[in-house]
């Protein structure tokens, strides 16, 4: 998606979906879809590019080290757009920029030290501590989704360990705990159809339905979620985890349950001081972050002085 942002606020956008993952198809389709919300790239098409991607970003080139999503390796994606735009351009991780649209102009507002978590395919996040988004050594901090909750009897994650808290916790994580169950449940009607059909939003309604099945794979991802959100807390102790992404859309029934047992699992850290809620901006705050980063000239928390 490309959009036009003003002040948190978007005035426009347009959509591309993208099935090929070669760099220079990706890179024509950006191209496209910017062109189409901003005209000819020209100065009064905008005053900036911000572009969040998977992967690690060097953020002084805009290159892409390493996106595993899309199998690049020192992808020089702002030198790219750079040659099409006669703009600015800044590049961050896509979880990075979603943590700073939404702690900007979302429900972060206000707050020190906070954590976003993209709940979808994988788990995206990042992290404000003491109102500054930690980038890290190598622009690798926040990579929240590949702390091990379950190392020894846990699925398999894409980065090569165990039990992750992606490989657990993310939408494909309830989709995996709702195959391994399945055997528990012969007449399940989740299973009964066209297995290919069954995704992670199937399994969530039903489980609110009260489906067994889907109640049974629900538990243990909630117990998962729980593991990965109490050491989030331990590692930095915020006051608000917001839950983005996909999954997050099933609000309260998701909120009521993990609290007690982030509560439950909350130990050196003072019980009772974190948050957890729904993040506000939806799927749009990438693409606000992404703003508010070419806005202020770099993936900071810091206004352009």
């Amino acid at each position: 998606m490309a959009a036009i942002v003003e002040d948190g606020v978007i005035k426009d956008r347009a959509e591309q979906d993208i099935v090929d993952h070669a760099f220079d198809v990706v890179v024509r389709s950006v191209v496209d879809v910017i062109r189409s919300v901003t005209g000819s790239g020209k100065k009064d098409g905008g005053t900036a590019i911000g572009l969040g991607s998977p992967g690690n970003v060097d953020l002084a080139s805009g290159t892409i080290r390493y996106s595993p999503n899309f199998g690049w390796h020192d992808a020089p994606l702002g030198a790219k757009l750079r040659e099409s735009f006669d703009l600015p351009v800044y590049v961050g991780n896509d979880a990075r920029c979603a943590t700073l649209g939404e702690h900007t102009y979302g429900c972060g507002r206000g707050t020190a030290n906070f954590v976003l978590l993209t709940l979808g395919t994988g788990i995206g996040g990042g992290i404000i501590a003491e109102g500054t988004l930690l980038i890290g050594n190598g622009a690798g901090a926040g990579e929240i989704g590949h702390h091990q909750v379950r190392a020894t009897d846990g699925f398999y994650c894409n980065c090569g360990k165990i039990g992750c808290f992606e490989a657990q916790a993310s939408g494909t994580g309830l989709l995996r705990h709702a195959i391994a169950v399945a055997p528990s449940f012969p007449r399940s009607e989740l299973v009964s159809g066209k297995p290919e059909k069954l995704g992670s939003k199937a399994i969530r309604k039903a489980a609110e339905a009260g489906d067994v099945h889907a109640l049974a794979a629900w538990n243990r991802y909630i117990d998962d979620l729980a593991r990965g959100l109490a050491n989030i807390i331990a590692f930095v102790n915020p006051e608000m985890i917001a839950l983005g992404g996909g999954l997050s859309s099933a609000g309260d029934f998701m909120l009521h349950a993990v609290r007690p047992k982030v509560e439950e699992l909350t130990t050196m850290s003072p019980r009772g001081q974190t948050k957890i809620v729904a993040a506000e901006l939806g799927n749009d705050a990438g693409a606000i972050g992404a703003a508010v980063m070419a806005e202020r000239g770099g993936l900071t928390t810091r206004e352009r002085t």
